[in-house]
């Protein structure tokens, strides 16, 4: 088992190869009630946790981002009322990045704020949304436009979950792997480069390598940055597009999937202002198909997808700003580039 210790709001470590189940149960000792948040989809696969005096209660949440929404929230509220939910009490979300970011939020808003614990069941909630404490739900306007900051306790990452992801989910988690290397850690990409889907999920190895090596370059980040100044927006890299085709599909796409796209979109964007050379454009590019993630998105239309990006959490006014590399491991901030070049950068991921 490795663990990365994480200094935040709290203190808390992220434990990767490890026993999920036996940590919960060892975490419920001196609490009179645990509520354990899931996907509906997984309602078989939740075991009931025995030998501890605690009182457990389960709620399901609608599947992926749909769960995340005020109306899904407002019963999570009612259902912590009715079981008389302290703070002395537990909240554990376990599923993808969607149900740890709902879980948190929901921990986050119950009586101001009380302990919870991420066991994330995907890569991208393993390597991303359950590392950082920031939680959140779905606006219409956009994707986790409503939230807070909220460390949890611990975050358990239980590789036997990855045995029950689909190629598509285990592919678009990759995503968020891949953006790790590109922004700080170039030994992710090397260890990825040339190998297919495929043979990334026949190595436990690897896998628990690239997960390992994710989520140190995000425990680093937010211990140095909480609450999300220049250096944690680097964990955006490919977010700002991406999170606007996230948008417009009406969540159709996985993240991963969208922040791949996001990811090609700012690496020719960047190669169209100079910024980025056509070789780190042509490796962005090799990387990500190689895995069969997407390049490219047509279906959006250029006015709504900028409307979009302006609501973009790193926005400020009226303009928009992004986080670029010139080299990998080297970002900086772009903030209002000219049109053109945002249109052309479009152009290219719309054929």
């Amino acid at each position: 088992m490795k663990t990365i210790h994480i200094s935040a709001d709290r203190e808390y470590d992220v434990l990767i190869d490890a026993p999920y189940l036996e940590h919960l149960k060892a975490a419920s000792i001196s609490r009179s009630r645990v509520g354990i948040f899931f996907s509906a989809t997984m309602k078989d696969a939740i075991p009931r946790i025995e030998g501890v005096d605690a009182e457990f209660f389960y709620f399901p949440i609608p599947d992926g981002e749909a769960g995340k929404s005020v109306d899904t929230l407002r019963q999570s509220w009612d259902w912590l009322g009715a079981a008389g939910f302290t703070r002395d009490d537990l909240i554990v979300g376990i599923g993808g990045g969607a149900v740890t970011d709902f879980a948190g939020f929901a921990a986050a808003s119950w009586l101001r704020g009380i302990d919870w614990i991420a066991v994330p069941t995907t890569i991208a909630g393993m390597v991303d949304a359950a590392i950082g404490g920031k939680t959140g739900i779905n606006s219409d306007y956009g994707k986790n436009l409503i939230g807070a900051f909220h460390s949890p306790i611990s975050v358990v990452i239980d590789p036997h979950w990855l045995a029950t992801l689909s190629d598509r989910d285990f592919r678009a988690g990759l995503a968020e792997v891949i953006k790790c290397g590109f922004i700080h850690d170039e030994k992710i990409l090397t260890a990825v480069k040339g190998k297919s889907l495929a043979e990334i999920r026949a190595s436990r190895g690897l896998t628990v390598e690239l997960i390992e090596r994710s989520v140190q370059v995000k425990a680093e980040v937010v211990s140095g940055d909480f609450k999300e100044s220049f250096e944690r927006e680097v964990l955006n890299y490919g977010h700002t597009f991406g999170h606007a085709v996230e948008l417009l599909s009406k969540y159709s796409l996985r993240h991963g999937e969208c922040v791949s796209i996001g990811m090609a979109f700012i690496a020719y964007l960047s190669a169209e202002i100079g910024v980025m050379s056509k070789a780190l454009l042509e490796e962005h590019l090799s990387v990500l198909s190689t895995l069969g993630l997407p390049t490219t998105y047509s279906q959006g239309q250029w006015p709504e997808l900028l409307a979009a990006m302006k609501l973009d959490k790193k926005s400020r006014g009226s303009g928009l700003r992004f986080v670029v590399i010139s080299e990998i491991g080297k970002t900086q901030r772009l903030e209002n580039p000219i049109e053109s070049a945002l249109l052309a950068a479009y152009e290219k991921v719309s054929q």
